[in-house]
């Protein structure tokens, strides 16, 4: 019960379609390494595992210039909106977002186990676009507003409630640089509301040798959104939120008629089904930061359960399993990021 209460919290992170069209909860896609762009480090495999409970990457690279390269390997998270923090429900629970390694990020070379560094930023994040692409979340998160924040005292914290009380101590003409800069409102007889949003990035130095072959792997918990979905038994009563998420997730026919023998039952009549949805989503594209295409990409998807539906936009997939999927590819570069739908039934 507790699980689906939280479901029911509509969360301001989701896109505005989402949270017109079905209450949820907000999270984070996923996104690979990222690395400056150079002309030697080639991505010779890539083998991705993506499931609502875990993402693990092994990427194999292989520097083909004469010199060695040095440089920082980063895996930043998407913006985490405290403005929205302050009003929804989230994938990570108040206890994950105080911890410093929020999504249990570990990283490997080599198959030994490294340090990896996190810092934080923060950011006045642009307004909503229907159709950014995932990508420019890390590529173009926004205004960085760190130095303000540092200036002011405050900390680059997630725990809303503590940042609001610390902006409710702060001598008026601070305030007053708060509300100038669209950083936080402030309302009769409410706590202020901090407007701005913190990026958590994981980071280490990377050698790449010359002429030589290193290993990567990484894996972390992820936080997909998601939420209550429902879907009608006619296509005639889809309404233009269905038909969204059928040209963004690639919802062919067969899909559909999974959808309504799933999520209908018996009692229901003519009325919509109802379940619950997670979207989870991967950028894939930060790849074409490294040297040429990827050699030979790997995709592996596990729905969680045989019940669960899923849909995404992606050629070449074969199921391997009650639960799994694969996407084998040769001399990939990624034009689209990855955006998976995984539909499951409520519990009667």
């Amino acid at each position: 019960m507790k699980h689906l209460i939280r479901l029911l919290l509509c969360c301001l992170l989701l896109a505005p379609a989402i949270c017109r069209a079905n209450d949820g909860f907000g999270g984070l896609s996923a996104t690979g390494l990222h690395f400056h762009k150079n002309a030697s480090v080639r991505m010779l495999a890539e083998d991705l595992f993506l499931s609502p409970g875990q993402v693990r990457v092994r990427s194999v690279f292989r520097n083909e210039g004469a010199m060695d390269v040095q440089g920082e390997v980063i895996f930043p998270l998407p913006p985490i909106s405290l403005a929205a923090l302050t009003d929804s429900g989230f994938a990570l629970s108040e206890q994950q977002l105080a911890r410093e390694n929020v999504v249990d990020f570990i990283a490997s070379v080599n198959g030994q186990r490294i340090p990896v560094q996190s810092d934080r930023i923060a950011v006045r994040e642009p307004h909503f676009e229907a159709q950014r692409p995932l990508s420019a979340g890390y590529d173009t998160p926004g205004e960085d507003v760190t130095a303000v924040l540092k200036e002011l005292g405050i900390p680059l914290s997630l725990n809303v409630t503590e940042v609001a009380a610390m902006i409710a101590r702060l001598p008026q003409p601070s305030k007053d640089r708060l509300r100038a800069g669209k950083l936080a409102d402030f309302f009769d007889g409410e706590p202020p509301r901090p407007a701005w949003s913190i990026i958590v990035r994981y980071h280490w130095p990377q050698v790449f040798p010359a002429g030589r072959e290193i290993t990567i792997d990484h894996r972390y918990a992820p936080a997909p959104p998601g939420g209550i979905f429902s879907w009608p038994k006619q296509e005639r009563d889809l309404d233009p939120y269905q038909r969204e998420l059928i040209q963004t997730y690639c919802i062919d026919d067969t899909t559909r008629k999974g959808l309504v023998k799933r999520l209908h039952h018996a009692s229901a009549g003519e009325l919509a089904g109802t379940g619950t949805a997670l979207f989870l989503d991967y950028v894939l594209t930060t790849a074409n930061t490294w040297h040429g295409p990827i050699g030979t990409f790997r995709l592996t998807i596990d729905k969680g359960s045989p019940d669960n539906i899923l849909s995404l936009c992606m050629d070449g997939i074969r199921k391997t399993g009650p639960t799994t999927f694969v996407v084998e590819k040769t001399n990939f570069t990624p034009t689209e990021d990855l955006r998976l739908l995984i539909v499951s039934r409520l519990a009667q």
